[in-house]
């Protein structure tokens, strides 16, 4: 029995640093481009992500198959709760370190490296990988160049449509007083001058561009935030379907959990690390990778969307995080305001990620299984 919430707990710290690290990636852009504010965003991604946790009992189940273990180490080891409990926290462990520092990383790919990690302590050379290379590296490998592609031709594509139907960028006016600062006082104090009214015209990021034109007799601007926010909560819903069941799939190995109350636990504990730790994620997604504007949010997010909620359909272990990200880095490419050294960042901290989890997996693995 004890080993048991031992197998729970490490299962609900993984879903919470994956809810930290991933549920504000489905709705990064309507943040960054400035359609609505941080916390609106925030609850949006939540209820969405919760919904599609949800619907993963009916549409997803065959993720649980893929990231029990099974077909990757002999059956005995995957009943093996010490091998459970060391995959989960190996896995937990990589996200919430990333989380802390803020770089985006797969919950996926985690998984994938403990599974590794804690299959080598356990089975040894006994460990499939060719399963390793069919079911998860080539997805993991190939979804974010997908994604960077599908949006490098997606965001023309709307581009040249919103031509053609004569909508064009407002200019921004700004008005208003600027405060320069002078010099800082022994005492901590700040001197600051101010220099009057000032006049700015052009597309700021304190001035975000509209829209102004007509689709079928409605307003652009507001039909295409409606459309953004649709498509964010596609991302979130998508992300919520495919997460899930990875996660899930450590607590019905062992038959001691049903299929509904184990995704009903993951799904809560994935939303309150997300409400409580997203922040630095979010800083990350959608101010750091690329500057964006609206339409170039809603082509990010609608590729993302698509690409996910596809691999759910079919099984495949794409990871929501590589997806987004490559969406965003195609909108970087497009737009020319890609920041490159932090992209270098993100992709590095994704080579890192497996063997890091592998080797926190295997360490547990180690450690559990001596404990009597």
């Amino acid at each position: 029995m004890i080993i048991l919430v031992f197998v729970l707990l490490a299962t609900l710290f993984l879903a919470y640093a994956n809810g930290a690290n991933d549920n504000f990636k489905g709705v990064a852009t309507l943040w960054g481009s400035g359609t609505t504010s941080y916390k609106k965003s925030l609850y949006w991604a939540t209820v969405t992500t919760f919904l599609g946790s949800l619907a993963a009992l009916f549409i997803a189940t065959k993720l649980i198959t893929t990231f029990s273990g099974k077909g990757l180490v002999p059956d005995a080891i995957v009943n093996d709760p010490h091998f459970l409990i060391s995959v989960g926290l190996g896995a937990a462990l990589t996200v919430f370190i990333a989380t802390i520092i803020g770089i985006p990383i797969s919950t996926t790919h985690s998984l994938t490296g403990a599974l590794i990690g804690a299959g080598l302590m356990a089975a040894g050379t006994q460990i499939n990988f060719h399963t390793l290379e069919n079911k998860f590296f080539l997805p993991l490998l190939l979804s974010p160049a997908i994604a960077a592609f599908f949006t490098l031709i997606i965001y023309p594509g709307f581009k040249l449509a919103r031509v053609k139907l004569g909508i064009e960028h407002q200019m921004c006016l700004c008005i208003g007083e600027r405060m320069e600062p002078v010099a800082i006082q022994q005492d901590g104090t700040a001197v600051l001058k101010s220099t009057g009214l000032t006049l700015t015209i052009d597309q700021l990021q304190n001035c975000q561009p509209y829209y102004r034109g007509k689709i079928l007799g409605f307003d652009s601007q507001a039909l295409l935030d409606k459309f953004h926010y649709v498509s964010a909560g596609a991302v979130s819903f998508a992300r919520g379907l495919n997460d899930t069941p990875k996660i899930v799939a450590l607590l019905l190995v062992m038959g001691a959990f049903s299929l509904k109350w184990g995704i009903f636990m993951v799904a809560l504990a994935m939303a309150i690390g997300g409400l409580l730790n997203a922040k630095k994620i979010a800083i990350t997604m959608s101010e750091r990778i690329t500057k964006m504007n609206h339409g170039q949010g809603f082509s990010a997010n609608l590729v993302t969307a698509l690409l996910v909620i596809f691999a759910s359909r079919w099984g495949l272990p794409v990871s929501t995080t590589h997806v987004s990200c490559g969406s965003l880095f195609g909108i970087g490419l497009v737009n020319k305001k890609a920041n490159l050294s932090v992209i270098r960042q993100i992709i590095l901290a994704w080579v890192l990620t497996l063997p890091l989890a592998a080797i926190l997996s295997g360490v547990c693995f180690l450690v559990i299984s001596h404990i009597k």
